[in-house]
C-alpha cells in the first residue's frame, strides 16, 4: 500500500503574520511548521499502511526556500520519504497552480491512495485536493471520518451535516480527512532522529516536466476586518420569547 499525503508547511501561527507590501501575499520566510490539519492525514495514512501489512507513506509538499522543517515533523511521525517542490516562480500561486504542482509531484511515484486535509489553515479555499484528483483523473471523496480499504476498494464514511454517507470507489483515489478523526501520534525521540536521515527530494518546476506554470491570482488590496458588533440584549419582561422568535425569523433561522 503506497500512500501519498499532501502536506502544507505554514508560518508559525503563534507569531503574528506579515504581508508583503508589494504583492499583499503572506510572507513565508524563515522556519515553517506542519499545518495541524495535515497531521490527521499523515496519521491515517500510517495506520492504513500498518493494516495493509506494508507499503510506504510519501509526503508531497510545496514551499519556498527549500524549507523542510514541517516535513521533518511528519517524517518523525513515521512517514517514509518526502517530495518537496520549491521554486521562486511559484510564489503567490493560486489554488489551481498549486494543485498542478502537487499532482505532478505525486505522479513521479506509484501510488494507491492520495490523502489530504479538507483545507489548509492559512488559505481555507478547500479546493486544492479535489483539483489534484481531477488532474490525476482519479475519484475523490471529501470529509472522510473513517477510511477502510478492502480488496482494492476504498470504503469511506463521509461526514455530513445530518450524519455520514457510506461511499465506495476503486483505487487509486483521493481522500480528504476531517480534523479529529484520529489522534495524531507525537514524534518520539527515536522518530525525530530517524527523520534526519529520511530522503527528501527537492525539485524545481523544470524537474516536474510541467512546463511554465503561471498563476491567475492577484491580490489588489487588503483591509482590516471589521470589528464584530455588539450583540442584541434581550431583557425578559414576560415577552422575551417573542423577541427571540422575531429575531430568529428576521435572520431566517426559523
Amino acid at each position: 500500500m503506497n500512500i501519498a499525503v499532501c502536506v502544507k508547511q505554514i508560518p508559525d501561527q503563534s507569531v503574528p503574520g506579515k504581508l508583503d507590501p508589494g504583492t499583499h501575499n503572506l510572507v513565508r520566510d524563515g522556519k515553517l511548521i506542519l499545518d495541524d490539519s495535515d497531521s490527521y492525514g499523515v496519521e491515517m495514512a500510517l495506520q492504513l499502511v500498518d493494516r495493509a501489512g506494508g507499503g510506504e507513506v510519501t509526503l508531497i509538499s510545496m514551499a519556498p526556500n527549500g524549507e523542510v522543517s514541517g516535513i521533518r515533523t511528519a517524517l518523525a511521525m513515521g512517514a517514509d520519504r518526502a517530495v518537496l517542490v520549491s521554486d521562486p516562480s511559484l510564489a503567490g500561486s493560486d489554488a489551481l497552480t498549486t494543485a498542478k504542482v502537487l499532482a505532478a509531484a505525486i505522479r513521479r511515484n506509484p501510488f494507491d491512495l492520495v490523502m489530504a486535509a479538507t483545507e489548509s489553515t492559512d488559505g481555507y479555499t478547500g479546493t486544492v485536493p479535489v483539483q489534484v484528483a481531477e488532474i490525476l483523473d482519479i475519484p475523490s471523496v471529501s470529509f472522510a471520518k473513517k477510511v477502510e480499504i478492502e480488496n482494492g476498494i476504498l470504503k469511506v464514511q463521509r461526514q455530513t451535516e445530518s450524519g455520514y454517507d457510506e461511499v465506495e470507489c476503486p483505487l487509486p483515489a483521493l481522500v480528504t480527512v476531517t480534523a479529529g478523526v484520529v489522534e495524531p501520534r507525537y514524534p518520539s525521540f527515536k522518530g525525530i532522529m530517524a527523520a534526519k536521515s529520511k530522503p527528501v527530494d527537492v525539485l524545481d518546476v523544470a524537474a516536474l516536466g510541467t512546463g511554465p506554470l503561471t498563476t491567475s491570482q492577484e491580490i489588489v488590496s487588503v483591509r482590516a476586518a471589521e470589528e464584530r458588533a455588539s450583540g442584541t440584549v434581550v431583557v425578559d419582561e414576560g415577552d422575551a420569547f417573542r423577541q427571540v422568535v422575531e429575531f430568529l425569523e428576521a435572520i431566517k433561522v426559523i
